[in-house]
C-alpha cells in the first residue's frame, strides 16, 4: 500500500517514520509534497521516502492519502486533488476544525474519508490520537487509519462530533501538562534544588504517574490515595492544590480548548 503526505512537516513526518519503525511500511511506499523546499528535504532525509513539489503528481502515484497542511491551506488544498483522488483512494485528515463534510464538499464522492486528531507527542513515539471514519469507509480502511496513529502511539475511534472534545483534551493537553512540569520544576527550585534536578524529576514524575494509571488499570483517584499517607506530605500538598481551585482550573481548561475548537469548526 502507497503512502502519500500533502505536506512534510512535523507530523507527517512522525507518521511515516513511525510507520517504518513498526515495520507496516518501506521508504519505497512513502512520497510527501510540501511547498517548501526544507520541509521536503527534511522529509526525505528522515523517511528516506520521494518528495515532490506537486500534490497531484503525489495522490496520483498512492492509495492512502494523508492531508497534513494547516485548516487555512485546506480548501486550495482540495480544490487541487479535487480532479485526481478516486474512489480507490483512502484519504485521512489531521487538520484541526476541517469536517467530513468539508472535506467530502472539496473532494467529491469519490474517496473514502477519516479525520485524526493526533498531537505532539506522536513525535517521540507517545500520541494519544482519536479518529473518526466517513460514509463509505470500510472496517478495512479503519485497520488503515488504526495502523497509522497506534504506530505513535494509542489510537480510538469515536464518533466526528466528539473530535472537538478530543481536540480540547488531548489535542491541547500537552500545553497544559509543560505548564504542570514547569510549575513542578520551579517548585523544587523554589526549595533549592537546581533547576536541571528539578526539571528531570518532574518530568519523569508525570511520565511515571501517567504509565501507572495506562499499566495499572487503576482509577487516577485510586492511585493518588495509595501515595496519600495519613497526616503526611502528599495530603498536605493536595490540600493545597484544591484550596488553590487546580482541579476546576484543568477542567476549564479542557472545556475552553473544547470550545475554542467548536469555534473554529464553525468556521
Amino acid at each position: 500500500m502507497r503512502w502519500g503526505f500533502i505536506g512534510a512537516g512535523q507530523m507527517a513526518r512522525a507518521l511515516a517514520l513511525g510507520m517504518l519503525r513498526a515495520g507496516a511500511v518501506e521508504a519505497s511506499q512513502l512520497a510527501a509534497s510540501d511547498p517548501h523546499a526544507g520541509a521536503l528535504d527534511a522529509w526525505a532525509e528522515a523517511t528516506g521516502g520521494a518528495a515532490c513539489v506537486s500534490n497531484r503528481a503525489v495522490a496520483a502515484s498512492s492509495d492512502v492519502l494523508v492531508l497534513a497542511v494547516k485548516p487555512q491551506m485546506m480548501p486550495a488544498v482540495l480544490l487541487d486533488l479535487s480532479e485526481v483522488v478516486t474512489r480507490d483512494h483512502l484519504v485521512i485528515s489531521i487538520a484541526a476544525g476541517v469536517g467530513l463534510e468539508a472535506l467530502a464538499l472539496g473532494l467529491g464522492a469519490g474517496p473514502r474519508l477519516a479525520r485524526v486528531m493526533p498531537n505532539t507527542p506522536a513525535l517521540v513515539g507517545e500520541g494519544a490520537s482519536a479518529f473518526c471514519l466517513g460514509r463509505g469507509a470500510t472496517s478495512d480502511d479503519e485497520t488503515v487509519v488504526r495502523l497509522c496513529v497506534e504506530s505513535v502511539g494509542s489510537g480510538r475511534l469515536v464518533p466526528e462530533a466528539l473530535l472537538d472534545a478530543v481536540t480540547g483534551l488531548s489535542g491541547s493537553g500537552p500545553a497544559f501538562v509543560y505548564i504542570m512540569i514547569e510549575s513542578l520544576s520551579d517548585g523544587g527550585v523554589r526549595m533549592g534544588l537546581p533547576r536541571d534536578v528539578a526539571t528531570q524529576l518532574a518530568a519523569q514524575t508525570v511520565l511515571g504517574a501517567a504509565r501507572m494509571v495506562l499499566e495499572t488499570g487503576e482509577h487516577p483517584g485510586r492511585l493518588k490515595d495509595q501515595v496519600a499517607s495519613p497526616g503526611g506530605t502528599t495530603i498536605a500538598g493536595l490540600h493545597a492544590l484544591e484550596r488553590a481551585g487546580v482541579r476546576g482550573a484543568l477542567i476549564d481548561a479542557v472545556e475552553a480548548a473544547t470550545k475554542r475548537a467548536r469555534e473554529l469548526s464553525a468556521g
